[in-house]
């Protein structure tokens, strides 16, 4: 498993966060736990080597930064919506996986498009402000992570990516994250 930052940033930051920004990070929790679960449908589906390769390597990244939410959220500042994620998660992995590695790619980068933008959001309201610092920096070594796991996915998917697919994931991802900053 890919090295966890001090989750102990978080724990230290949190009960100082705006009340927007406490809900980013529950659905920063949700997102890392559906990524996780996207992860694992792949690898309940596809018998080909590198795609299992890619997808192994990468879910290690993804639950290295669910055990930073896990660990450095209170119970109270953690998705509610757990089995949710998972399900949506492990479908967005195994459907695509049915099909081919291709569309399998094309899902990765279009969630990870999505998680550049949400993670840069939050840097954007973090920035300026001193005592956020160690979480800022944190938060932007996990969309550095998520920025590599898109281009890699992008260079390794067709010519053919983006489309309605690629907008129905993003989407979907959108609509995820804002639920997910409510329950």
């Amino acid at each position: 498993m890919a090295s966890v930052p001090d989750p102990a940033v978080l724990t230290a930051a949190f009960p100082s966060l705006s009340r927007t920004l406490k809900r980013e990070m529950r659905s920063n929790h949700a997102g890392e736990l559906g990524a996780v679960w996207i992860y694992r449908g792949v690898l309940a589906v596809t018998r080909d080597p590198a795609l299992r390769a890619f997808a192994e390597e990468h879910g290690r990244t993804e639950a290295a930064h669910l055990a930073f939410f896990e660990a450095g959220l209170p119970p109270a500042g953690k998705t509610r919506l757990a089995p949710l994620w998972r399900l949506m998660g492990f479908g967005l992995g195994c459907l695509p996986a049915l099909l081919s590695p291709a569309a399998v790619y094309r899902t990765i980068a279009a969630v990870e498009a999505f998680v550049d933008h949400h993670y840069g959001d939050q840097l954007a309201a973090l920035a300026g402000q001193p005592a956020f610092e160690p979480l800022a920096a944190v938060l932007g070594q996990f969309r550095a992570e998520e920025c590599a796991h898109r281009d890699e996915a992008q260079a390794k998917g067709s010519a053919r990516a983006g489309g309605p697919w690629a907008a129905l994931v993003f989407q979907g991802s959108a609509l995820g994250a804002a639920l997910a900053k409510r329950i």
